[in-house]
């Protein structure tokens, strides 16, 4: 099952004993939080969850598969998301 920003707003909201709106505007906050940082080209890291990691890729050579046209793809950023020594345990039911 995959959890949704429904299914976290709902366990905010029962955790913490807040109203549906109040969970909601809390995840929309840490969300817009993350995405902003993210945005602007800033690492970012939760301590004991993970970093996730503004990466620049330089232009380089690409091909059209349907065409076989050669292409310079443009440069780009992308995010990775490296996962913490402790989360990597509990997915690997290591206490």
């Amino acid at each position: 099952m995959t959890l949704t920003k429904t299914n976290i707003t709902e366990t905010i909201e029962q955790e913490l004993d807040l109203s549906r709106s109040d969970a909601y505007n809390i995840m929309e906050e840490f969300l817009e939080i993350i995405k902003e940082t993210i945005e602007n080209g800033e690492d970012l890291m939760i301590s004991g969850f993970g970093k996730f990691c503004v990466n620049e890729k330089k232009a380089r050579k690409g091909r059209n598969p349907a065409t076989n046209e050669e292409m310079i793809l443009p440069p780009r950023r992308v995010v990775t998301f490296k996962c913490s020594g402790k989360l990597r345990d509990l997915v690997n039911n290591k206490n």
